[in-house]
This record gives C-alpha cells, structure tokens and sequence, in this order.
C-alpha cells in the first residue's frame, strides 16, 4: 500500500501537495512488473552516469526513464479515455482535488510555492 494518497479516480498520488500520474491499472501485472523493473534499472544507470560525469550515458539512461515512464502510463498520453485533462505535476490547490485532499485525515496543506 502506497504511503501517498490516491485521488478516487485512481488517475494520481499526491507527493507534497503535488499530483502525479499513476501507471496505468489495465497494464497485465507482469509487463507492469517488467517495465517497472526496466525504470529502476535506468534509474541505477542514471545515478552511475552522474557518479562518472558521463553526459552521453546520463543521456541516454535518461531517455530510458522517459521511455519506461510512457510505457508504464505515467507520462506521454492519459490512459484514460473520457477527455479529462492531464494534471500530472499540477499542484494540488490548483486541481479539481483540492476539496477533496483537504477532506483527507492528517494531511498537510497544499504548499503555496
């Protein structure tokens, strides 16, 4: 279980006020599993090509990340198909989720920055 809230759609989490796209549900589990693994080893290629100051690697382990991301639904187009607008990154405060995240037990509020 995700220690970050979900909206009721299931489309975002919020990290510090802030919404991020979730992987996309209908994903079978074990291509969600395979590109999961795949981001997580960019994500190691990345950290090692900034541990070597290697901008062509930083590069292209960064273009892997990308690719994982759209893959796994969390960047590129929605998975959703009702034409609801993309929030990804948008602050909290400034979404349709905001009554509902403040209604939320023990949460801080949406950051002003």
């Amino acid at each position: 279980m995700s220690t970050y809230p979900g909206t009721p759609d299931g489309r975002y989490f919020v990290v510090k006020g802030q919404l991020w796209r979730c992987s996309n549900p209908s994903l079978p589990e074990e291509l969600r599993q395979q590109l999961v693994s795949e981001l997580m080893s960019a994500r190691r290629e990345v950290r090692q090509a900034k541990s070597a100051q290697d901008a062509s690697r930083l590069k292209l382990a960064r273009a892997r990340v990308q690719a994982s991301k759209v893959a796994l639904g969390e960047r590129g187009p929605v998975w959703w198909d009702d034409g609801a607008p993309d929030l990804n990154r948008h602050k909290v405060q400034n979404s349709p989720y905001l009554e509902w995240y403040e209604a939320l037990p023990s949460q801080p509020p949406p950051s002003k920055l």
